[in-house]
């Protein structure tokens, strides 16, 4: 593993349990040391963005909320009251190393709709551009299932791709990935690197090991496989220690996720981080490799239409085991497509009433997943 100083660019993601203690508030010596981290790297040329979980246990901390299970309007109000707090932390933290910063919040939506997509990229850019660094946090306060099920690590991969990062570091309360969850199985083996994230290796993903903490291993593989197919290196390693990244330049312990030799770039990178695609379409055996081979996703090769997706929306290509094989923007709504499923181009005006197109996902708007 190279040296974080080498990489150019760097995203680092913080768990909330790393930055809150629920009895005692935000862990300042823990956030002061991070920021000295962030500086080094800093001066040794790199430019560093942080995505920042925190403010529902932040804010559930200041209001006394105890460890009862929160409604959704409880916790977007504590996300309220605790993203104040942790940006003021962020930036007198950061401030302190000579290091301006700057809040930017994000949901889900921000990254897969495209125009804000591109808002948010450009605004980051500003920021580093003026030698700040970008702390973003998932805006909780409006945000939905993203409360329920948390998807910061995928935010942060998203974030990391968006803006061309060269490594993302998830900063976690375990120190790398295991064969199993080490704490349930002791013959647990540690793995220091991963080439390619296969199903194999999915399956090694256990829960959330912390109750603060939204997200847990199986996110973690999410957000590596955005990554990687970006061309972004992963590092997931325990932030629990002190000057975390620094511990990763004196070689402790760490998993390094490879990025892809063949990455997406450019358009197809928005494409093939999409997290949340709109409806599913099941081909058969002939479109799979069609599609292998570069080809666009014509009406004949879908099997099977599911979801309600307007033209336009991204969905995704399954195999006929049920496989996702690709995803790509649909050149028609879901009841159109339900009618033209199965059907060769020539018929498809005959059932239509008008010209159509004869792909039902160009090429140009596909990106299919590698060979597993």
């Amino acid at each position: 593993m190279k040296s974080l100083k080498s990489y150019r660019r760097i995203t680092v993601k913080i768990g909330s349990a790393l930055l809150v203690d629920r009895a005692t508030g935000l862990k300042r010596d823990w956030l002061t040391s991070l920021a000295e981290d962030i500086a080094v790297l800093a001066n040794a040329g790199a430019e560093v963005l942080v995505v920042s979980s925190g403010a529902i246990a932040l804010g559930r901390t200041i209001l006394g909320l105890g460890k009862r299970a929160l409604k959704l309007e409880e916790s977007q109000a504590a996300a309220a009251v605790g993203q104040i707090a942790l940006a003021g932390a962020w930036s007198d933290a950061l401030g302190r190393d000579g290091l301006k910063s700057g809040q930017i919040l994000l949901t889900l939506g921000d990254t897969e709709e495209r125009r804000r997509y591109l808002n948010a990229r450009a605004t980051i850019s500003t920021l580093l551009k003026m030698k700040a660094v970008p702390v973003i946090n998932e805006n909780d306060t409006v945000a939905t299932s993203e409360i329920r099920y948390g998807d910061n690590d995928r935010l942060a991969a998203r974030v990391a791709t968006m803006m061309g990062a060269d490594l993302l570091v998830l900063l976690s309360d375990i120190d790398g990935l295991y064969t199993a969850p080490p704490a349930k199985d002791p013959q647990a083996k540690f793995i220091p690197v991963v080439d390619r994230i296969t199903p194999d290796i999915e399956a090694m993903a256990g829960a959330a090991a912390s109750e603060l903490s939204r997200g847990g291993m199986r996110t973690k593989l999410d957000a590596g496989k955005i990554a990687n197919a970006a061309g972004t290196a992963m590092i997931i390693t325990a932030g629990t220690r002190l000057s975390p990244l620094m511990a990763i330049e004196r070689g402790e312990r760490a998993t390094f996720f490879k990025p892809s030799a063949n990455p997406v770039k450019g358009y197809k990178t928005w494409i093939a981080g999409q997290l949340e695609p709109a409806g599913r379409l099941t081909v058969d055996a002939g479109a799979v490799g069609a599609l292998k081979s570069g080809k666009s996703l014509l009406p004949a090769g879908v099997k099977l239409v599911s979801g309600n997706f307007s033209r336009g929306d991204t969905v995704a290509i399954l195999s006929p085991e049920g496989r996702e094989i690709a995803r790509g923007l649909v050149a028609y709504d879901a009841a159109d497509a339900v009618r033209i499923a199965g059907l060769k181009t020539a018929e498809i005006e005959n059932v239509l009433g008008y010209e159509a197109r004869s792909a039902m996902i160009h090429r140009d708007d596909l990106v299919v997943k590698p060979i597993q």
